[in-house]
């Protein structure tokens, strides 16, 4: 993508133990994280992305910038993570998803709607800040080539 200082990554996550790991590798990697963890805020970003022109406040200096990508926590509470990825890779968003290890089905399922990669929670764990600022300075098409650990390709 580019270089990721100061860039926005939507950070979907309602699990505060998790949103604040994903909140910290995405600030870690130098971009900006932004938070979302419900049905609304996702289906807000979703809308919003879907507009010509930034949403931006007149009195603001900084005007709105649009998310580059998207972390999401496959098991939130407030929202489905599936559906999650499915309507922000839909929106234009590359996504990686975050998961149990051992919920293959889940981790399919990511896969199917969008998810460019999915890491288990302790990859994530372990990684996360080199695995998101690979994401967003990575072509694409070389997002593939993120380091994976064995739970991952199972």
């Amino acid at each position: 993508m580019t270089d990721p200082a100061a860039l926005p990554v939507l950070v979907v996550a309602d699990d505060l133990i998790w949103a604040s790991r994903l909140v910290a590798a995405v600030q870690r990697a130098g971009a900006t994280p932004v938070r979302i963890g419900s049905d609304q805020e996702v289906s807000l970003a979703i809308e919003v992305m879907s507009l010509e022109e930034p949403v931006a406040d007149p009195e603001d200096e900084d005007p709105f910038a649009r998310p580059v990508a998207a972390i999401v926590d496959l098991f939130g509470h407030r929202y489905d993570g599936v559906d999650a990825v499915k309507g922000l890779r839909q929106a234009g968003l590359p996504v990686l998803a975050v998961s149990q290890h051992d919920d293959l089905e889940t981790r399919r399922m990511a896969l199917e709607a969008g998810a460019l990669r999915v890491f288990s929670y302790n990859k994530f764990f372990a990684d996360g800040p080199a695995l998101v600022e690979r994401f967003l300075t990575a072509p694409l098409a070389e997002v593939d080539t993120l380091p994976a650990d064995a739970d991952e390709d199972a």
